[in-house]
């Protein structure tokens, strides 16, 4: 594993990692390296297995993970005196998350409030809020930031070079926060555009998806770039139009991130176009998978989202089509190149 940086954080903080799929136990494994860290998972077996091994084999086989990471299948134990929260969770679930931890917060730290960082790349069905909004509506008063970047766990793991982003609105504490993450091999940058940095996040899934049908039906390596170039466009016009700055969708929270996901045999959401590609249904490609793929859950919200702020979407679109209603990915891809050409430089085509 690469350097930690142990010099620059207090010993005297303490990290809560919920959630132990494959990438929140990344996100613990790098803290283990900083500060005394606690990785909570509703899983008994993974515990034990974290617990007595050193490794999550249910997400990450063959990791060995930091000598002195612990985890707990209490939610309780793991909020016990910490410092700063990371939530991992999927975004259908995290809602209910904090909403337990709301009992556990108040008992263990009397008032106080404890940041807490997103580490999920989503938005909510139905309320189409963003996960940070979700943490001030259940936990207000709570310094609330994202975690997010070009990020695939198993890189991480074996210490790939790689970058993130923490965003979060006052800088001094992003800044503090931010060496809790960092190690020689896994370099945090910081940002203050929250907004921006979750909208980049939860659309570049689904713009992934649209990247493994392209692949599937071989249409070219010029398809593909022009289709992520243009997946860049859609993502950019709708942060924008939900608050974020367009400079985030130029780094690694925007294009970044989408790059990787759209590029990687490792991304899950370029898997779903895959097979949605190779004609299966959704319901069985889901059920299939260990883990979530969000870009399936983010299409319709995303899609609503920019019609109410009335931003095109056409790529997105046509993945909710192929999604929700079963649309044939001939049809879909068909539908994209039949649309009437207009000019690059106006950024609201």
């Amino acid at each position: 594993m690469c350097a930690a940086t142990d010099d620059l954080v207090p010993m005297s903080l303490k990290v809560a990692v919920i959630g132990g799929g494959s990438w929140g136990t990344t996100i613990a494994h790098l803290c283990a390296h900083n500060v005394p860290t606690r990785l909570y998972a509703r899983d008994h077996a993974v515990v034990d297995m974290i617990n007595c091994e050193g490794m999550n084999r249910r997400y990450l086989q063959d990791y060995m993970l930091h000598q002195d990471l612990r985890a707990t299948s209490e939610l309780d134990e793991a909020l016990d005196g910490v410092s700063v929260v990371v939530i991992a969770v999927p975004s259908h679930g995290f809602r209910a998350v904090l909403r337990r931890m709301k009992t556990h917060m108040a008992k263990s730290h009397a008032g106080s409030t404890v940041p807490i960082v997103s580490a999920t790349k989503g938005l909510e069905s139905g309320t189409a809020q963003r996960m940070t909004e979700i943490i001030s509506d259940e936990l207000p008063g709570s310094p609330v930031g994202v975690l997010t970047g070009p990020n695939l766990s198993k890189e991480v793991m074996s210490s790939c070079l790689t970058a993130a982003v923490l965003a979060m609105e006052e800088e001094t504490l992003a800044n503090q926060i931010r060496d809790v993450f960092s190690a020689s091999c896994f370099r945090v940058y910081v940002s203050a555009d929250v907004v921006g940095a979750e909208m980049a996040g939860a659309t570049k899934n689904v713009i992934a998806i649209a990247a493994g049908i392209v692949d599937v039906l071989q249409a070219g390596e010029n398809t593909k770039a022009a289709l992520v170039t243009r997946g860049l466009a859609e993502m950019t016009r709708l942060g924008v139009a939900a608050g974020g700055s367009p400079i985030t969708f130029i780094g690694l929270a925007g294009v970044g991130d989408l790059m990787a996901t759209c590029m990687s045999r490792q991304s899950r959401n370029r898997y779903v176009g895959e097979r949605l590609g190779q004609g299966a249904p959704i319901e069985e490609i889901v059920m299939s998978m260990e883990q979530v793929a969000e870009g399936v859950k983010s299409a319709p919200t995303i899609v609503s989202l920019a019609q109410t702020l009335g931003v095109a979407m056409p790529i997105a679109e046509q993945v909710q089509a192929v999604i929700e209603h079963g649309r044939r990915v001939e049809e879909a891809y068909q539908t994209l190149i039949d649309r009437p050409p207009a000019r690059e430089d106006v950024y609201t085509t």
